[in-house]
């Protein structure tokens, strides 16, 4: 499994974070964004948008000292239809989960940080209230 893909199991796998976020939690890599055709679990019957988050790979770059050593750089994106009580609430669950954290599943993987959040974004495609959370994990790549 790669690390993007193990990061995503653990927060896809807790049931905590499933209860925060009651309109899924979605990946970056096989859906562009959340939208009532891409995603239509994320809505309510009035077409309301549901706490949720899509999980996004950023970047990867080469890292040190290892010389297969790199950093991958991992988004979270928390979207809900007003205010941000849930989705602040979905943001500290995935800080408990991934900083510090060294997850099983992945053989070069060796840790993830938390690198910073932005809050308080206006989405404006959705108009929506978004908070976005950036991970960093320390990947071998050989």
């Amino acid at each position: 499994m790669t690390a993007y893909a193990t990061i995503l199991a653990a927060l896809q796998g807790d049931t905590t974070l499933a209860g925060i976020l009651t309109g899924g939690l979605y990946d970056g890599t096989e859906i562009n964004d959340i939208s009532r055709q891409a995603t239509p679990a994320a809505y309510d019957q009035y077409s309301e948008l549901l706490p949720c988050a899509i999980v996004k790979p950023e970047t990867q770059a080469p890292a040190g000292p290892h010389p297969d050593g790199s950093r991958l750089f991992v988004t979270v994106w928390f979207y809900q239809q007003s205010g941000s009580a849930a989705i602040d609430a979905g943001r500290e669950r995935a800080y408990q989960l991934l900083h510090r954290a060294t997850l099983a599943g992945s053989d070069g993987l060796w840790d993830v940080r938390h690198a910073n959040d932005l809050l308080g974004i206006e989405m404006q495609a959705l108009d929506v209230p978004a908070i976005m959370s950036r991970y960093v994990a320390t990947v071998n790549r050989g």
